[in-house]
């Protein structure tokens, strides 16, 4: 419940959104969609890092304290990564807001770098003190294992195929027309863009070691289920999209409910 708050103040915050609860909305339909995805805690706990390291890259925008917001995102992220290994991969989405907002000072280039050796200087005294120095090697173990047990539930498989399907599919409509927005929106969007993607590949990669964070991609996906309904113009229509999405959620969580 406190994502769901933290969430719906950064989307208002940096005007990813207009005034509106939507993207909050979807982020709880989605999990209606997923519910055994607020039982795994390491996936809330990644995901409510994430979250906080993409409010300090998009709010880049603003061209001010840019190299505090880009050291605040790295070790956001790293936070993250102490959840879910793969989250490391979040790292990219640094450089790539670096490269969106403001490329040309060197300097910001080399602050995530401060910023993993930072965290590596803290944590590993942390480690040393609690005497389990050998963490490292066992939490970032990046192997990927065997795919025949993940192929084989097809339960799984097909709401996430068609969850990733029809964010992708939404997210180009919402670029489409997205035309007389400004500038920073745009860019916004494509931030948040990114993010999905990346959280589409921990996902994937996480699935071998029986794990199923597709929590982390709630966020970027309620953003752009949200812009689609805001862009929306007539009131009925709009009103008929939001009931649907809520009554399928509500249906297909009874379903698992009644089958387990």
């Amino acid at each position: 419940m406190f994502s769901v708050l933290v969430i719906d103040f950064v989307v208002n915050r940096n005007q990813i959104s207009s005034t509106n609860a939507y993207v909050a909305l979807f982020f709880v339909v989605l999990v209606f969609f997923f519910p055994s995805s607020v039982k795994d805690t390491d996936a809330i706990g990644c995901n409510f890092f994430l979250v906080l390291a993409c409010r300090r890259l998009i709010s880049l925008r603003s061209l001010r304290n840019i190299k505090l917001k880009i050291l605040d995102a790295t070790l956001w992220v790293l936070a993250a990564s102490l959840f879910f290994g793969w989250a490391i991969l979040f790292l990219l989405l640094v450089f790539i807001a670096i490269y969106i907002y403001e490329p040309k000072n060197i300097k910001n280039w080399f602050v995530p770098i401060a910023g993993i050796v930072t965290f590596l200087l803290i944590w590993n005294s942390i480690l040393i003190l609690s005497g389990t120095e050998g963490f490292f090697a066992a939490h970032y173990n990046f192997n990927v294992g065997n795919w025949e047990s993940v192929l084989r539930d097809w339960i799984r498989n097909t709401k996430l195929i068609i969850f990733i399907l029809f964010i992708s599919v939404t997210s180009f409509a919402v670029f489409l027309k997205s035309g007389k927005l400004g500038l920073g929106r745009i860019i916004n969007l494509r931030v948040v863009s990114i993010y999905f993607f990346l959280s589409i590949i921990v996902v994937l990669l996480s699935l071998t070691s029986e794990e199923f964070p597709i929590l982390i991609a709630f966020f970027p996906a309620a953003v752009f289920l949200g812009k689609y309904v805001e862009m929306i113009k007539r009131d009925n229509i709009r009103e008929m999209v939001l009931s649907g999405a809520i009554l399928t959620s509500f249906f297909i969580f009874s379903v698992e409910l009644l089958t387990k």
